[in-house]
């Protein structure tokens, strides 16, 4: 089975932004690695009309990926991040190296 990418975007709610850089440090971080999930690319827009953060994290296979996605663990770190951001969006495919949208 291939890789899979798990790419993830969103703005950072304004005045959040400390908050938000500390819970992803301490937390969405470390808690994507138990869970498996490997971040390969976090990009970071300053100016522009794009998502404020990309991200890219990658699974072995789909299932696991899946699996990963319908957790609790997840929920719990899902659920955290959504207070810390907007424009959230999400969407799997293939990994096939870097910087797919």
């Amino acid at each position: 089975m291939d890789m899979v990418k798990l790419i993830m975007s969103w703005n950072i709610r304004p005045g959040r932004e400390q908050p938000y850089f500390e819970f992803v440090v301490q937390e969405f971080a470390p808690g994507l690695m138990r869970l498996g999930l490997q971040t390969v690319e976090v990009l970071y827009t300053i100016h522009g009309d794009a998502p404020q953060i990309v991200t890219y994290v990658v699974a072995k296979d789909l299932d696991t990926l899946e699996q990963t996605l319908t957790s609790p663990e997840w929920r719990e770190l899902h659920e955290k991040l959504m207070e810390y951001v907007t424009d959230y969006h999400q969407k799997v495919v293939t990994a096939r190296g870097r910087l797919q949208f």
